[in-house]
């Protein structure tokens, strides 16, 4: 477990590892990036969070931890404390962007639908603060980030590790929070491909679009 008494905006419920020592660290860092990407992965016992940065193409992790719910019997107390934690981590490191993982397709419908509210109540919380969210599939983070849209949890985390340059010892028992950073990372990945521009389809659109280019 992290020393909390490090971390002045963590209750003692969470767990976190991240290179910055304080709040203060983490406001003051933010102007070093260009932009700043927050992951989620929901859940209603454990929710992961990754933050990170971005400098031109190279991508680095500012921050990843989880926000621990089971001490919480109501649900609604939960979705309560997701929003409050959620909300903290948008306006301690200003992230220009949210990458949430969407809920995949179970065969429990109360467990899907409580899992739908986690995942709606972290939306609700960037949205407060006018953050635009994307949201990816499992398969897809899973896809980006290891080739493999069968990969497991472990091994999603040890390519994280490799790309972003994580030490072992920042690495947390829980894999929501490298699911959380995986997500982000996707975010990036997809939103950093070139646009290509479809051209025209026959002549006549060619010329419609480009009156100046002909010659009378």
């Amino acid at each position: 477990m992290a020393d909390t008494a490090k971390y002045p905006s963590l209750s003692s419920d969470d767990d976190h590892r991240a290179p910055l020592k304080t709040s203060e660290n983490a406001e003051a860092l933010r102007h070093s990036w260009e932009r700043v990407i927050i992951g989620i992965d929901p859940g209603t016992n454990v929710m992961g969070y990754g933050i990170l940065g971005i400098n031109g193409k190279t991508p680095s992790m500012i921050a990843m931890g989880v926000i621990k719910l089971s001490k919480f019997e109501s649900h609604y107390l939960r979705l309560r404390r997701i929003h409050s934690r959620v909300l903290g981590l948008v306006e301690q490191y200003l992230p220009d962007e949210m990458a949430i993982e969407a809920p995949f397709f179970g065969k429990n419908v109360q467990s899907m639908l409580k899992l739908g509210r986690a995942q709606g109540v972290a939306m609700a919380a960037a949205l407060e603060r006018d953050i635009p969210i994307a949201e990816y599939e499992p398969r897809k983070i899973k896809m980006a980030i290891t080739g493999s849209g069968a990969a497991s949890k472990e091994q999603v985390q040890e390519m994280l590790r490799r790309i972003l340059n994580i030490d072992r010892g920042q690495l947390l028992p829980e894999l929501d929070a490298t699911d959380a950073l995986a997500a982000a990372l996707c975010h990036f990945y997809e939103t950093s491909r070139p646009t290509v521009t479809a051209g025209p389809k026959s002549w006549k659109e060619f010329i419609a679009k480009n009156p100046g280019r002909i010659k009378q």
